[in-house]
């Protein structure tokens, strides 16, 4: 498993309408910047809330990792994504900038995410 396969399994659990294993891609102390507008979001319930509608609306995530880098047992990753709906209609889009940790295992976890890019400094 490559850091850059997490969104594509992500994306399996979404159509199979498993949360728990959505839930195994997030390290326990995961962050996420989303918006960029709005202060950091942490912890599992984060992805909860977030992934609920799209198991809701059976959608569909699309990720193309556009660049990765991985020093050990981290990994930085740049993605392009979209998630459309059953029916086609797009939910959501944007550029990433993704960091991500590996467990003893071999396996990876978003540790910090940011769907639309940096937050904006203050």
């Amino acid at each position: 498993m490559h850091p850059r396969d997490v969104a594509n399994l992500i994306s399996e659990c979404i159509t199979e309408g498993n949360m728990e294993n959505i839930l195994d891609f997030f390290h326990p102390d995961y962050r996420m910047s989303f918006p960029p507008s709005e202060p950091l979001k942490s912890g599992l319930e984060t992805i909860r809330l977030s992934f609920q509608p799209f198991i809701d609306n059976k959608a569909k995530l699309t990720s193309t990792v556009t660049g990765e880098v991985i020093n050990g047992d981290i990994a930085m990753l740049q993605a392009n994504w979209n998630i459309t709906d059953f029916e086609g209609n797009v939910m959501g889009e944007g550029h990433s900038s993704e960091v991500l940790k590996q467990r003893k295992d071999g396996s990876w976890q978003y540790f910090i995410d940011c769907p639309l890019g940096l937050p904006f400094l203050d």
